[in-house]
């Protein structure tokens, strides 16, 4: 018989840097590079919870859960948590010894609630957290994804037009129009950047391939250049702004759920600072992460981040001083959520109207480009 999960709350891990927010140690094993996506994880919390508050005992729950997952990382990863819980570690240091799969925000929020003997109720919100998070996320790429594939097809077609199509015109006009020369500028022109794709084409993939792959580089171990593209993001015309929202949507959602959950203000900071996503968000939340360390409140701070709206601390200033900082935060992740949404919508009205202005000037150059001659040599034989 499975022994029953003990009450006991698993040791604090040591609080990182706020300036410097601990990196998850990698897990070995054939498949380490591999992960389990968020939605499949959201809907495993979700039916644990629901098993839980059906007064099913962990260790059955779980044992139902891994029969019912596909083959796969996720599965393999309850059957070791299900051994761990029975032979009695707590749920939570079972899930923190698979960071791979339960990040830290997820191991938090179920140790506060093994602390405070709610872990059905903390699972259930966790459950709720993580979908959200989704949606958002997902809305998020659905409008990044139109406008990338229309310009990745526009840009392959037209390169299509330079290499193959274009040098069959340009043999058409030098014998009909007595030599390249003679053709007007847009049309020179237009042959001429065709025969360079043609002839360099492959310079153009190495240097393209080289600029991701410097662009990697510097991700990873430039902080200068990680602070500069992350400023360059909040300021683009376009997407700035909604880049901004989702960093406030975040940030109070995710601090919002963990304190409401039992978790102290200082490690939810923490926390939250180490999925923020934006340097300047991260150092935004380490001010905050002070502030409250030195004994005073989060509102200020926030204000002088920079990062937030005035609506924005007077409501968390409010929450302070209510006690309900909790739910003045939900509150405000639910107003940003909606405002990202109306925020997609525009930017993808926005880029339309910009990609529809932007090939309508490719197309129409390329097509007076080839009929210029035409006309030039009917005006020749009047």
């Amino acid at each position: 018989m499975a022994k029953k999960l003990q009450r006991k709350v698993a040791p604090r891990p040591a609080a990182s840097s706020p300036q410097e927010p601990t990196a998850p140690t990698p897990g070995g094993g054939l498949f380490a590079s591999r992960s389990v996506s968020r939605r499949a994880l959201a809907e495993f919390t979700t039916q644990l919870a629901v098993l839980l508050q059906a007064g099913i005992p962990i260790t059955k729950a779980l044992r139902i859960l891994e029969g019912q997952l596909p083959q796969g990382l996720l599965r393999r990863t309850i059957a070791d948590v299900l051994e761990d819980v029975e032979g009695g570690t707590s749920l939570s240091e079972a899930f923190a010894k698979h960071d791979k799969v339960f990040d830290e925000l997820y191991t938090s929020m179920v140790r506060a609630g093994e602390a405070g003997g709610v872990q059905e109720e903390i699972l259930g919100r966790l459950a709720g957290f993580m979908e959200k998070a989704e949606d958002v996320r997902g809305r998020v790429k659905g409008a990044m994804a139109y406008p990338v594939s229309v310009v990745g097809v526009a840009g392959l077609v037209l390169v299509l037009v330079f290499i193959f199509v274009i040098p069959r015109f340009k043999q058409i006009f030098a014998s009909q129009a007595g030599g390249v020369d003679k053709l007007p500028g847009a049309t020179q022109l237009l042959i001429g950047v065709g025969e360079h794709l043609e002839a360099r084409w492959w310079a153009w993939a190495l240097g393209i391939a080289l600029v991701y792959a410097v662009h990697r580089t510097l991700t990873a171990k430039s902080a200068g250049y990680v602070r500069l593209r992350d400023r360059l993001l909040l300021r683009l015309p376009i997407f700035g702004r909604l880049t901004g929202k989702v960093l406030v949507a975040r940030f109070t959602r995710t601090f919002g759920t963990l304190i409401q959950s039992g978790v102290p203000h200082l490690r939810a900071l923490e926390i939250v600072q180490s999925s923020a996503g934006n340097v300047h968000m991260q150092a935004a939340i380490a001010g905050i992460h002070a502030s409250i360390r030195e004994g005073a409140g989060i509102a200020v701070p926030m204000g002088q981040s920079g990062m937030f709206d005035d609506i924005i601390v007077n409501m968390v200033d409010v929450g302070e001083q209510t006690g309900e900082l909790d739910r003045m935060l939900t509150r405000i992740a639910d107003r940003y959520e909606v405002e990202v949404d109306r925020t997609i919508q525009f930017t993808l009205r926005a880029v339309e109207s910009l990609l529809i202005v932007v090939l309508a000037v490719f197309v129409g150059f390329i097509v007076y480009s080839l009929l210029a001659p035409l006309l030039q040599l009917m005006q020749e034989m009047s």
